[in-house]
């Protein structure tokens, strides 16, 4: 069984090379829906909690959200960059509460201080769901992601791979010592 969870990601970005209205840096309210395959954990009737989900999603994702997403190779970044650098604001700022954890995989790097995402490939619905993937497939038993952003949208399953550790009293995975993050719960 499944149980879906939704983020919203507020985030601009562009499309660079590309010809057409995309090539200009313009904003989206993209909306992810995450789909986690689990047995039925019998002591919560649940298969996985979706605010644990949004939980779990959000500690990486919250990264993209209110953030300047651009390709690599893009002219813009190293001007943007520039801009922050003399404006004070490319090593975070006091009001930048929302930033995650830098991360840096072979598709995206994230700098949380000045709320950036540095992609390999345009970001597209598509590749957003490339790199949601990539960077919470060790994390929950995503078996399919969908990704809108505006009138844009796309979609992919994947084979269910994980079977994680659950606590039987509140449903969310166990840490490596096999302890409940949540409630304490401890597996015998």
């Amino acid at each position: 069984m499944r149980s879906i969870a939704k983020l919203d990601l507020q985030y601009a970005h562009r499309f660079y090379g590309f010809k057409g209205e995309a090539q200009y840096l313009h904003g989206h309210t993209g909306v992810l829906t995450i789909e986690v395959e689990e047995p039925i954990e019998e002591g919560v009737n649940m298969v996985y909690p979706c605010n644990e989900i949004q939980k779990v999603a959000w500690e990486v994702l919250k990264n993209f959200d209110h953030a300047l997403v651009l390709r690599q190779d893009d002219p813009l970044l190293p001007a943007i960059l520039d801009v922050y650098e003399k404006t004070g604001i490319k090593n975070g700022t006091p009001q930048n509460k929302m930033k995650g954890e830098a991360f840096k995989t072979e598709l995206a790097q994230a700098y949380p201080d000045c709320r950036l995402v540095v992609t390999k490939e345009t970001m597209t619905v598509e590749g957003m769901i490339k790199i949601v993937y990539d960077l919470l497939k060790d994390k929950l038993n995503i078996v399919k992601l969908t990704f809108t952003s505006g009138v844009n949208a796309a979609t992919a399953e994947f084979p269910s791979h994980v079977s994680i550790d659950r606590c039987p009293l509140c449903g969310i995975a166990l840490n490596e010592k096999g302890v409940c993050p949540k409630c304490g719960y401890k597996k015998p």
